[in-house]
Order: structure tokens, then C-alpha cells, then sequence
């Protein structure tokens, strides 16, 4: 059985848990407290420097290797979300026409929620067609502060 590490890294909109195996990111969530139970390997080391690196304008896109759990077509707009440029936002529409089924936009939407790597497959960055920011598992405010953050370092 593969080993599963853990890290926390203290962003500056909350606590974020990392979860990662011997080579790839299983997951990355805001979560409202730690626990003294991290078990790091420099896979996560490297997670949390490239995190630092983004929360202090330093770094637009990362490195790490990602572990995508999903159906073929969360995984084809989770691919998708992460083509989406920094600083930028587009609509649930843009990435249901990116992945070549334009009026799936509700099912991108679905998907987007399912996204379990926050941050670096970047659904912050997906907006309503209307240009109001819609749903996000860390909470609006949370999205308005990634999308407002990336637009300082354009």
C-alpha cells in the first residue's frame, strides 16, 4: 500500500493541508485547523516552497507533479483549468467550449467543485458568465482574494 504524507502550509487566507504520495500531489484543501500529525517528504517541502513563492507574487504557475482522481471529464477540465492564464478569469461557458463540449457548462461547473487540488489547478479562476464570482469550496471570499491577489503581480 502506498504511503500517503501530509503537510500544512499557514497561507495568508487560512490554513491549507496538503496531501501527496511518493510523487505526486493527491490533494490540497483550506482547512480550519491543524493537527500535529504532518509527515512531509520533500515532495510536500517543494509544494510548500512553490505556495510561498505564488502567496508572495513570486511564482504564476508550479512545477509539482498532480494526482488527478476523477472521471474523464473532470480530469479534461481540471487540465483545462490549469491552461487558464495567471491573473486571468473565464467563464464555466470558456471551459466547457476549451474541452470541445460547449453547452456543458453546468456539468464544468460540477466538476470545478469536485477539484481536490486547490490553488494549483486553479478553479478560483472560473467566474459566471455575468462576471460575478459563483461557488468556491474555500469559501467567495477566498476566491476574491486569489483572483484580486494575481492581478497585482500582472
Amino acid at each position: 500500500m502506498e504511503h500517503i504524507f501530509k503537510a500544512y502550509y499557514n497561507s495568508p487566507i487560512g490554513y491549507i493541508q496538503i496531501l501527496g504520495n511518493e510523487h505526486s500531489i493527491i490533494s490540497l484543501d483550506f482547512i480550519d485547523e491543524i493537527n500535529n500529525d504532518e509527515k512531509r517528504n520533500d515532495l510536500l517541502n517543494t509544494c510548500i516552497t512553490e505556495l510561498d513563492e505564488y502567496f508572495k507574487g513570486k511564482r504564476r504557475s508550479f512545477s509539482l507533479n498532480l494526482l488527478l482522481n476523477g472521471t474523464d471529464f473532470q480530469k479534461k477540465v481540471w487540465n483545462a483549468l490549469i491552461n487558464i492564464p495567471y491573473g486571468k478569469t473565464v467563464s464555466y461557458k470558456d471551459i466547457a467550449k476549451a474541452i470541445g463540449n460547449e453547452k456543458s457548462a453546468r456539468a464544468v461547473g460540477n466538476a470545478n467543485n469536485k477539484n481536490k487540488i486547490a490553488i494549483i489547478v486553479p478553479c478560483h479562476r472560473v467566474i459566471g458568465s455575468n462576471g460575478l464570482l459563483t461557488g468556491y469550496a474555500g469559501g467567495i471570499w477566498r476566491k476574491e482574494w486569489l483572483i484580486n491577489h494575481e492581478k497585482m503581480f500582472l
